[in-house]
């Protein structure tokens, strides 16, 4: 069996084998058919995978294109916006460069065509290229001459290569052309003759006062001075045409016409005389009266030319005692005082009435603290040096002078000129009182000469006012104008009033009489005004007594008043005057 089965194992082993062999070639058969048919299956499955592969394949190259179609219209749909953007900031800058300036170029226009000025070619310049490059082929240096004088004349040409440049940047430059800029230049060069003419013309001034010869009193006379006058129309005609011949560097010799003054000095020194004068008088007080010749004299020979103003302060200078001037009685702030040049207020108000009267324009002026006796009030002029001053300028065409004179306590200054008030008519001043002001409380003064009961008033007291003046015009002894000057106030005076009230009474002995007794009192009294003693006997056995000490005859003058007169008395002629406030005059010399 075991043999059997050895040989049948080997049976089955080599059929086995066999079968393995046949197997093996079955099976290589069966594989190669199997192969074939795998490989057909295989192909057909192959074939099958292929086409679902290329289905895959094609899907997939259907969407790879779609896609890239997307991005390349996605691509340009941006590169067109990017070029729009562009091309939009490339317009608004050329706007905004545009509005900047006019010299924008646009040249390529311009360079399609030959465009010329004044045979300049400026074709592809910008504006501002073109205005240069054609305002210097000109070498501009044009001059005008008049003896010694010489004058640069400025370009005529420029406002019209401006003009011509304006009209050939606002068009499209399309047109080849010439321009020529020697036209229609009448206007720029007459604006140019007018403009040389304006600081070579001089005005013919006429002759006039030069001198005062004070040996002689009488003043010298100068000849006027010629006047000059461009001819412009020939000139700006002479600067066209150098411009014409392109001689742009000429030397135009100006026409000139002199004008000779209208009056020669023999014809102005008939024309001068006294246009006005005024008069007032003075006290006997001697310093005074030293005061103001001293201003008189710094005042005689005084020229003020036309639109000159004339100032009282600055022409007589300080008032000092080293100038010779006196201690006079002046006003100082409200009060009675002594100094250096008191009484020339009387010079200065008599000035003023003068200037007044002769028609020239007062510009300061103030009235005293209390009312002027020399002048009437409202017509006063009140100085004092580095303080109140009188002013006027002279107002005429001609120089004016002031003449003084001061002889025997008469005071005159006359204004010589020629004429400025119209023929047949006087300027005055009119002044009246508007209203009283009260007077300050009285001063009262001890004198123990008195009776204990008695008052004595020694000097009255003054009310202080207000005026009001006018400015009058007459023409032929008719008043035709009244208009108003200024107004002016005045302080009163307080009343000065001897009495005694010390308890005490001294008797004084008249030393008229032959015998002087001393009365015997009590108790350190004294009974005033009574005397045993007996005057002389008299014709009829009568005596005579002599008045008491301190008393004042009836009508006799008022103690204390040195010149007689009362405050507002006018001493002669009448007045005129400018608006000013009345001012208490300040220390300072010559004040009054």
């Amino acid at each position: 069996m075991s043999d059997y089965s050895n040989g049948s194992s080997r049976r089955r082993t080599s059929n086995t084998s066999s079968s393995r062999r046949a197997g093996s070639g079955g099976s290589r058969r069966n594989t190669r058919q199997g192969a074939r048919v795998s490989g057909a299956s295989a192909g057909h499955s192959s074939l099958n995978n292929r086409g679902k592969g290329h289905n895959k394949r094609r899907k997939k190259n259907d969407y790879d294109i779609t896609q890239i179609l997307m991005y390349g219209i996605g691509a340009i749909i941006v590169i067109l916006c990017i070029a729009l953007a562009v091309r939009g900031c490339r317009k608004a800058s050329t706007t905004g460069e545009s509005a900047e300036s006019s010299s924008v170029s646009e040249s390529s226009s311009a360079a399609e065509n030959q465009i010329t000025v004044d045979g300049v070619d400026i074709t592809g310049m910008t504006q501002d290229e073109a205005r240069e490059a054609i305002l210097k082929q000109y070498n501009w240096n044009m001059k005008v001459k008049y003896q010694d004088k010489e004058a640069s004349v400025n370009n005529i040409l420029v406002e019209k290569v401006n003009n011509i440049l304006e009209e050939i940047y606002a068009g499209d430059m399309q047109e080849a052309k010439a321009y020529e800029t020697d036209q229609n230049l009448m206007e720029a060069a007459k604006a140019e003759a007018a403009l040389i003419a304006g600081n070579w013309n001089m005005v013919a001034k006429n002759g006039g006062i030069s001198g005062y010869d004070k040996e002689t009193g009488k003043f010298t006379f100068s000849e006027g001075t010629n006047g000059l006058v461009i001819d412009q129309d020939k000139l700006a005609a002479d600067m066209v045409e150098a411009v014409h011949n392109k001689d742009y560097d000429a030397v135009i010799e100006a026409s000139v016409k002199e004008v000779s003054p209208e009056l020669t000095a023999a014809q102005l020194k008939e024309k001068y005389k006294t246009i006005a004068t005024y008069t007032t008088k003075t006290t006997s007080n001697s310093n005074r009266n030293e005061n103001i010749r001293l201003a008189c004299v710094a005042l005689n020979g005084t020229i003020i030319n036309p639109g000159q103003e004339f100032s009282f302060n600055e022409t007589t200078g300080a008032r000092t005692e080293a100038k010779g001037y006196k201690p006079a009685t002046a006003y100082l702030n409200g009060e009675v005082v002594q100094e250096p040049g008191g009484g020339v207020c009387q010079v200065s108000s008599t000035l003023y009435n003068a200037v007044i009267f002769a028609g020239l324009k007062s510009t300061e002026r103030h009235a005293h603290s209390y009312e002027p006796s020399y002048v009437t009030p409202g017509e006063d002029a009140a100085v004092s040096f580095g303080g109140p001053d009188f002013k006027f300028v002279n107002n005429s065409n001609y120089p004016v002078a002031i003449k003084t004179n001061f002889v025997n306590q008469e005071l005159t200054i006359s204004i010589y000129g020629v004429q400025i008030v119209k023929d047949g008519q006087k300027v005055r001043m009119a002044s009246e009182k508007t209203s009283t002001i009260d007077p300050p409380v009285p001063v009262y003064e001890e004198d123990q000469t008195l009776q204990l009961t008695e008052e004595k008033v020694v000097k009255e007291a003054v009310p202080g006012s207000r005026w009001t003046t006018y400015l009058v015009i007459y023409e032929d002894g008719k008043e035709i104008s009244r208009e108003f000057f200024h107004n002016s106030s005045y302080r009163g005076k307080a009343a000065i009033i001897k009495r005694n009230t010390s308890g005490v009474v001294i008797t004084t002995v008249d030393p008229s009489a032959s015998v002087a007794e001393t009365v015997p009192v009590s108790e350190g009294e004294t009974i005033p005004g009574q005397s045993d003693a007996q005057g002389p006997a008299g014709p009829g056995g009568e005596s005579s007594e002599a008045p008491s000490p301190g008393t004042v005859s009836p009508g006799g003058p008022t103690p204390g008043d040195g010149s007689g007169s009362s405050p507002g008395q006018e001493a002669g002629g009448s007045p005129v005057v400018p608006t000013n406030p009345v001012v208490d005059v300040p220390a300072g010399p010559g004040s009054n």
